[in-house]
């Protein structure tokens, strides 16, 4: 599977958060990545973690609640911008948390979900191995995330 393929919208039998869950593996898929995560924007400000796969269990405590401007993903919903890291057990930029490097992830990508201006969320996706995301996979996961609107929107 390429990863240029063009995912199917999951069935709109299932809940939103198994739709959400469904889009996600497709997507790691699609990324031969190997830990994913969707994180919704809350009314109080924080991201929650709405799926994922490959997260190890001791670092859920973590990954569960994450406010903004901390982490990847708290970073990426900050700035409103994709969040790349080349390897971030060696990253020295401050951006990842040093729990982060437990993932066993080194490439890492998180792209915030904005719908009208609307900041709703964030996901991303992380490689086993050192990797440099181009600005075509960048906007490849944007475009994922946007597939997951209506399904934040419903939770």
């Amino acid at each position: 599977m390429g990863i240029d393929r063009e995912f199917d919208r999951p069935s709109q039998e299932f809940e939103p958060r198994e739709r959400v869950i469904a889009e996600l593996v497709r997507i790691g898929a699609a990324f031969q990545a190997v830990s994913g995560t969707v994180h919704r924007l809350r009314s109080d400000g924080m991201l929650e973690l709405v799926a994922s796969f490959g997260v190890p269990e001791a670092l859920m405590p973590m990954v569960r609640l994450i406010p903004l401007g901390k982490g990847i993903a708290g970073v990426a919903a900050e700035r409103r911008e994709p969040v790349t890291l080349c390897n971030l057990q060696t990253d020295t930029s401050g951006v990842a948390k040093p729990a982060a490097k437990f993932t066993g992830v080194e490439g890492a990508l998180a792209v915030p979900i904005i719908d009208g201006g609307q900041l709703l969320g964030v996901i991303g996706v992380g490689k086993p191995t050192a990797y440099t995301y181009s600005t075509h996979e960048c906007d490849l996961l944007t475009q994922s995330g946007r597939r997951l609107i209506d399904e934040l929107r419903a939770l």
